[in-house]
């Protein structure tokens, strides 16, 4: 079995206005159709092989569509839209796709009765805006610091994952990490959450999914360089270098002439005196960790464990960045301008642990700091790698409630209220534009016709039956129940969604559309690479030798 390849795999030759529209129409749908089986909480799983020889275990929409293999430029477009909204606000990457998908469908019909298709955008622009408008009336605005409602959010979230039996054990991973990595400027008073450098999720294979936990401080797979230096030792005194701890090699190529035997033990001697004026340096600060980005000789290890002092070599920059987050220590590049302000004190214990067969350095008790470890647990590392994509949109959807407190109800319950609300203001919009509008309007309830169709439930007769909820005044709160099928008040199941998830998936969604819609040429940029055959064989017959053609 081979990789999936998404649309035929021909080469791209020139099309012209409408077949292009057509083409590109149905290379979106064909994308949208794959993944639409992977929303909701009865989402089924896509196993992908890699072109390693590797299998990924996914319902994650930017996963899946990040490693399958497309040839058609317009499908290609679509993948774009996942990655997009997975930087933005790291969730509703498959809506983003089913909602193109469908936006798309919807306006094939249009241009088929000849309409022109900038007159279709104006109108999808135009129901775009009304459709922000409405959603941002319903948004509820709530207390970031409310660690329930955080949860809440969360589990929402999470309910549509892979990973979705440990639900609360993930959200209150999510919500404990990225609460930790919240940093307010001095100057501005902003939050940053950099949850990419700050909070690393550390997957160790083996024990259960309960033993995975969020660490008051940091954790890397690293071990010290001496047999003999200490293992464990409480309130350290930590200092990290971005310098080696060994001779420094000439930058130029130069050659020294040993003529005499006490000649190379000078040479010997003044590596050894550098190296012992570095470690001097070191321990006149008296610190217990010393951490290095770069390498540490033999003779620097025995220098320090004289010192009594345990040394780590070689760890990764972002790795050295988060231990001063967490210790409050600054990375020093030369160690001749240390200084005792850049000693982090802020741990409460460094200990080496080793788990299976490798050892792991913890360095936790870390009360004021920024940065954490986040180690998950679990039978193989296909559980973990799914479980790490599960937590890391826990962990966006976190962020953008901290940043931006709002929420809507979820469960298609805001899709189905705006796409009745847009019907509505449909009908005091003349010309064709009219007909784009209602597209938008019936493109938003793709989402509960996927969501029911993926639990079993009878499609038809639930779209039909929320479509008429929503028609009135105060039906905004019903939605389908993903698990069951069934229509319900989506307060009693407290489903709610971050509002700029569902604005953002919008957004991206209508541009996407209209921005293919917009294409009437597809154009191979490529050359032939070979002539037509008769032009070669013409070439030959001339350089042949006479009497030899």
């Amino acid at each position: 079995m081979q990789q999936p390849v998404i649309v035929m795999n021909q080469k791209v030759e020139r099309e012209h206005g409408r077949k292009a529209q057509m083409s590109n129409i149905g290379a979106a749908k064909t994308v949208a159709g794959l993944i639409s089986s992977t929303l909701g909480p009865c989402a089924m799983l896509k196993m992908i092989l890699d072109p390693m020889g590797g299998t990924v275990l996914t319902n994650d929409g930017n996963c899946i569509l990040r490693e399958i293999d497309v040839v058609h430029p317009a499908a290609k477009h679509m993948l774009e839209l996942a990655r997009a909204q997975d930087e933005e606000v790291g969730d509703g990457t498959t809506s983003v796709i089913v909602l193109t998908g469908e936006i798309l469908s919807l306006a094939q019909p249009l241009l088929e009765r000849n309409i022109h298709p900038l007159k279709i955008v104006k109108g999808m622009v135009q129901a775009l805006t009304d459709a922000l408008q409405i959603i941002e009336q319903v948004a509820v605005t709530i207390d970031p610091t409310d660690r329930e409602q955080l949860l809440e959010v969360v589990r929402a979230c999470l309910g549509t994952k892979f990973g979705s039996r440990e639900e609360m054990l993930m959200c209150k991973l999510a919500v404990d990490a990225t609460l930790r990595v919240v940093m307010t400027s001095a100057i501005t008073g902003q939050k940053e959450i950099d949850i990419k450098r700050y909070a690393k999720i550390e997957k160790i294979p083996g024990a259960s999914i309960e033993d995975s936990e969020v660490l008051d401080g940091v954790m890397f797979n690293k071990d010290h360089i001496h047999p003999k230096m200490r293992r464990r030792i409480e309130n350290p005194r930590v200092l990290l270098l971005d310098t080696a701890l060994e001779y420094k090699k000439a930058e130029t190529t130069i050659s020294v002439e040993v003529t005499k035997d006490t000649d190379w033990e000078t040479l010997l001697k003044q590596e050894e005196d550098y190296v012992r004026n570095l470690c001097a340096h070191i321990i006149a600060f008296k610190p217990d960790v010393v951490i290095t980005e770069k390498g540490a000789s033999d003779l620097a290890a025995h220098f320090l464990y004289k010192a009594n002092i345990t040394c780590i070599r070689r760890l990764r920059k972002t790795d050295n960045n988060r231990i001063a987050r967490a210790t409050g220590a600054t990375i020093v590049s030369r160690v001749e301008e240390l200084q005792e302000s850049d000693i982090g004190t802020g741990a409460g214990l460094f200990e080496i642990k080793k788990i299976g067969d490798e050892y792991f350095t913890f360095i936790t008790g870390c009360p004021n700091g920024t940065a954490c470890s986040v180690i998950l647990r679990g039978a193989s590392k296909d559980i973990l790698n799914e479980m790490e994509r599960n937590l890391h949109d826990a962990m966006c959807v976190t962020r953008n409630i901290i940043l931006e407190p709002r929420i809507v109800h979820g469960a298609a319950a805001i899709e189905m209220h705006t796409s009745a609300r847009l019907m509505e203001k449909a009908k005091s919009i003349t010309g064709v534009q009219q007909a784009a509008y209602q597209a938008i309007a019936m493109a938003l309830e793709v989402i509960p016709r996927i969501l029911s169709s993926n639990c079993g439930a009878n499609v038809i007769r639930t779209v039909t039956d929320l479509r008429a909820r929503h028609a009135l005044p105060s039906g905004s709160h019903w939605g389908v129940d993903g698990i069951k099928g069934d229509i319900t008040d989506i307060r009693v199941l407290k489903i709610v969604e971050p509002a700029s998830v569902k604005i953002q998936a919008l957004k991206t969604a209508v541009e996407a559309a209209c921005m293919i819609l917009r294409v009437d040429d597809v154009v191979s940029g490529t050359k032939a690479k070979s002539d037509r055959p008769e032009k070669k064989a013409a070439a030959t017959q001339e350089d042949a030798p006479d009497g030899h053609e």
